[in-house]
């Protein structure tokens, strides 16, 4: 099998099994801060395979040119993510998010 003989089927299969392993991991997982936000970005990066797989179905590259957009917001909540995250485990010295829910004044 070929690239070529994949169906548009193929790839929303792949983006509907992306899309339910992220979100089992977000539910099954609501402990540590870092294992949410890997979920996240499989999460995104599900949504981005269909819409590629969309935009090429139907010939219209504003898919693929919203796939930038999404890829844009991924690297820079990755990045401020990675940051607070990083200064609430030098404030807290822990990355448990039942940890974190509460504020110090």
């Amino acid at each position: 099998m070929t690239l070529f003989d994949l169906t548009p089927g193929h790839f929303l299969m792949l983006g509907a099994a992306l899309f339910c392993i992220s979100v089992a991991g977000i539910f099954i997982n609501r402990k540590n801060v870092i294992v949410l936000l890997m979920c996240l970005e499989l999460l995104l990066l599900a949504v981005n395979i269909n819409f590629v797989t969309f935009s090429r179905q139907f010939g219209d590259p504003a898919g693929q040119v919203f796939v930038f957009f999404i890829l844009t917001v991924a690297a820079a909540e990755a990045a401020i993510g990675l940051a607070i995250l990083v200064t609430l485990f030098r404030n807290r010295r822990t990355i448990n998010v039942a940890e974190i829910d509460t504020m110090k004044g």
